[in-house]
């Protein structure tokens, strides 16, 4: 009986963890189907999410099916609804609804992360999002109708609460997107709420005065120091009291791991997070390894940890790949290294910000950096073409990864 990889996942840590493990596979003689590398996800298809701040939010995605036969992997089709660990087997529900079990050797778990929604009143009835391509395409459904209500302040106004590095992007899109539908001349508002006393609180001060030039001259306003106290159908309410008249609020504070992660019995950070060690094994739990956004993995010697993003989950999916592979082949791991690490942040139409270094050093601004940006994200992110020796190539986990 074949031996089996089993990979949870489909978004750019599972989908490299797939295919790093093939290119293991067939450097080694071992593409023999005696060990089956196997992939469970509601659909074969990459949702590019890191774009989901753009207009259009709904085709952001790649189908994946071409590519995964390419390289030899088993797609499964459904959601996994347990883990059990001590069995080695997942339970999920198929594509027709039914309930059904998987047996793994090894299981790389690879559900990435989804928006911290906070207890906060009106939030769950009131607020768009841009985390998933589900609620990014109801958004863009909602700005395009907007022309369609009575003119107001509030229908004029977005409300982007949080001012990290999603709330900036969304922030910097919206005055265009906004006047392209309510018209050149329409009185448009933009306001990002921000609870830190800074905009970007997590991107340092490298940025920062870039980040506050685009966002000026684009005319989006910043609330610092208040959070959101509650939200309604009319606009949001800040802690500080101050009213704020909106239609349109979306919520972009704060990530956590999939919930799927507390099904694991091992350590996590505060994020929910899989602590792993190097080679992104879960310590203490036979045969499990995390990647992506449900691993708090160590990205150097440095004391830097990946953070939730394109960027690290494609480098830790190449990682995760070739160690899962090589621990059944009992081959020597690669262990996991990501040490340069740049941060492109899209600024719409004034431009973006380009840095390098956990400390944020500004190496290029405005459309310089926006033409580099727009590289990334149409280009580098996506998939490989459905070409064996191409998969095989790009699944390097020695590859530098820059996106």
């Amino acid at each position: 009986m074949a031996q089996r990889i089993l990979i949870v996942g489909a978004g750019f840590a599972g989908l490299w963890t797939a295919l790093g493990a093939a290119r293991v596979l067939e450097e080694n003689g071992r593409a023999d189907g005696s060990i089956e590398i196997a992939l469970i996800a509601p659909q074969p298809e990459l949702h590019v999410r890191p774009r989901l701040y753009e207009a259009e939010a709904g085709t952001m995605k790649a189908p994946l099916g071409e590519v995964f036969d390419a390289a030899g992997v088993r797609f499964v089709q459904g959601t996994v609804e347990r883990i059990r660990t001590g069995d080695k087997a997942i339970d999920y529900i198929d594509a027709h609804g039914e309930a059904a079990t998987l047996g793994y050797d090894r299981l790389v778990l690879a559900t990435g992360s989804k928006l911290f929604r906070p207890r906060i009143p009106g939030l769950a009835d009131h607020a768009f999002s841009v985390d998933q391509l589900d609620e990014a395409a109801a958004l863009e459904t909602h700005v395009k109708a907007l022309g369609a209500q009575p003119k107001s302040a509030a229908r004029n106004t977005v409300v982007i609460a949080g001012g990290g590095f999603t709330g900036i992007e969304t922030a910097a899109e919206m005055p265009a997107r906004l006047r392209e539908v309510l018209g050149a001349k329409a009185q448009t508002r933009v306001v990002v709420v921000e609870q830190a006393e800074a905009i970007g609180p997590d991107l340092g001060p490298g940025p920062r005065p870039v980040i506050e030039q685009a966002l000026s001259e684009l005319g989006v306003e910043m609330r610092l120091g208040s959070g959101v106290a509650a939200i309604d159908a009319d606009g949001v309410t800040l802690a500080n009291g101050e009213r704020i008249d909106s239609k349109t609020v979306i919520w972009t504070a704060g990530m956590r791991a999939s919930a799927l992660t507390e099904q694991i019995p091992a350590e996590r950070d505060r994020f929910g997070r899989l602590h792993v060690d190097r080679n992104l094994r879960v310590p203490g739990v036979d045969g499990v390894y995390a990647t992506g956004d449900t691993a708090f993995a160590a990205t150097d010697d440095e004391g830097n940890h990946a953070s939730m993003s394109c960027q690290h989950a494609m480098g830790l999916g190449r990682s995760s790949g070739h160690n899962v592979a090589a621990d059944l082949l009992g081959l020597e791991p690669i262990p996991y290294s990501q040490p340069f690490y740049v941060t492109c942040l899209d600024l719409g139409p004034w431009g973006a910000v380009y840095s390098e270094g956990w400390d944020r050093v500004v190496k290029m601004a405005g459309a310089d950096a926006k033409a580099l940006k727009h590289q990334i994200n149409s280009e580098w992110i996506y998939p490989p073409r459905a070409d064996r020796a191409e998969i095989i190539a790009a699944a390097d986990p020695r590859r530098a990864v820059v996106a």
